[in-house]
């Protein structure tokens, strides 16, 4: 069955580095601060995890916005909670084949992990393609084209968020954000 998807890769940068030089222990401690704060992203955003990536993941959203606000919003709190590590992001947008029920076929998929591994850190790449025009809060900055394995040349820009972008039902009131006191 084809479906129409938003793909975010999310790799934590510079982690094969830090558990080298840190040791295995400093770096599933920063893993698992890292997955809890996906999980955490992804349920604010209403997306999904589909799959953990050893030091990154794979998340899927119905509609892009959301996924672009999780990618933004995790890249900040990654800030803090992996510190001195950074989040590098790719997204892509496409119709694909739901494969079987449980896993995603197509070129937006390959397209967003190829992004992802071509972003710097602290760099969260789209397609200009892609995004017809930015969401709410979100800043789009000229990227240099990228040759991507097996996808040929791209041109490719830069988000930014202005401020948190919020979650999917968040008013930005703050009698609405938990703990309310």
């Amino acid at each position: 069955m084809k479906v129409q998807r938003t793909f975010v890769f999310v790799d934590l940068s510079g982690f094969t580095k830090f558990t080298a030089t840190h040791g295995d222990s400093s770096a599933g401690d920063i893993l698992t601060r890292f997955r809890a704060q996906v999980r955490d992203e992804a349920a604010k955003c209403g997306v999904r995890v589909d799959k953990w990536l050893g030091d990154g993941c794979m998340i899927v959203a119905v509609e892009q916005e959301q996924g672009i606000r999780f990618a933004l919003d995790l890249q900040r709190q990654c800030e803090d909670v992996c510190a001195p590590l950074k989040v590098r992001v790719g997204i892509a947008t496409g119709e694909v084949l739901m494969f079987q029920g449980e896993d995603y076929i197509g070129s937006s998929v390959n397209q967003a992990s190829r992004l992802c591994d071509a972003a710097d850190s602290d760099e969260v790449l789209i397609a200009r393609a892609d995004m017809p025009r930015p969401p709410r809060g979100v800043n789009e900055h000229n990227h240099s084209p990228l040759t991507l394995r097996g996808l040929g040349t791209i041109d490719v820009v830069h988000l930014t968020a202005e401020k948190s972008l919020g979650g999917l039902h968040d008013t930005g009131e703050l009698w609405t954000r938990l703990p309310y006191v």
